[in-house]
């Protein structure tokens, strides 16, 4: 397949929503790799440090990710300049981006994936939200938060950490509608009838390219 007809899906999401189970819905439905946390590997493996911290740190705002190299690797004054400085990382990040999609279509979950490949022909990026109230409630149901409460608050925690961290790489507006060719409500819809969306927006662009 030529490189210009390449699918490039990027799901960018709220945190506490349906992103990464729609992702991979849809990925499945096209017969199209996924890729989510890979990245991190593939990213922390060409500097040879162990994964997890930057696990720890993804998607995270920089100044966050700069106290989480503090407590594990003591990175101090030279941080700017270190082999784990934010940006030597984001870079390393979106290198490995770049060689997944030259390799052939597929679908990945944020990572300012939809900005890095923003020139690519092939690129669909869709924006998945819901209102707050909803993605606690879900959170509760996934068993990864005690109760409303305790779901809000790491839900303004997470959704803050990754405007930080899109905005500040891409100068963007994460979120925006602008931003992207499709938004979702996944408080009304189910991820299978996202994905017949996604699916119907691609195949009536490229009737029209």
């Amino acid at each position: 397949m030529n490189q210009s007809e390449h699918k490039i899906i990027v799901i960018g999401r709220q945190y506490g929503g349906t992103g990464r189970k729609t992702g991979r819905a849809l990925a499945d439905m096209l017969g199209i790799p996924y890729y989510d946390k890979e990245i991190i590997n593939k990213a922390a493996a060409s500097y040879g440090y162990d994964p997890d911290i930057l696990h720890r740190a993804d998607e995270k705002k920089p100044s966050l990710f700069r106290s989480m190299l503090l407590g594990k690797y003591g990175v101090m004054d030279m941080y700017s300049t270190s082999p784990l400085s934010r940006e030597a990382l984001y870079e390393a990040q979106s290198n490995v981006i770049r060689q997944i999609c030259q390799e052939g279509s597929c679908v990945i979950v944020g990572r300012t994936a939809d900005y890095i490949m923003r020139e690519h022909p092939g690129l669909v990026s869709v924006f998945i939200h819901a209102p707050q109230e909803w993605r606690a409630d879900n959170l509760v149901k996934r068993g990864e938060a005690s109760d409303r409460q305790d779901a809000l608050a790491k839900i303004r925690k997470a959704d803050n950490d990754r405007e930080g961290y899109y905005n500040y790489f891409t100068e963007g507006n994460w979120g925006v509608a602008d931003n992207y060719h499709l938004t979702l409500d996944a408080s009304l819809l189910e991820p299978e009838e996202m994905v017949d969306l996604i699916a119907t927006y691609i195949e009536k662009r490229k009737k029209l390219s």
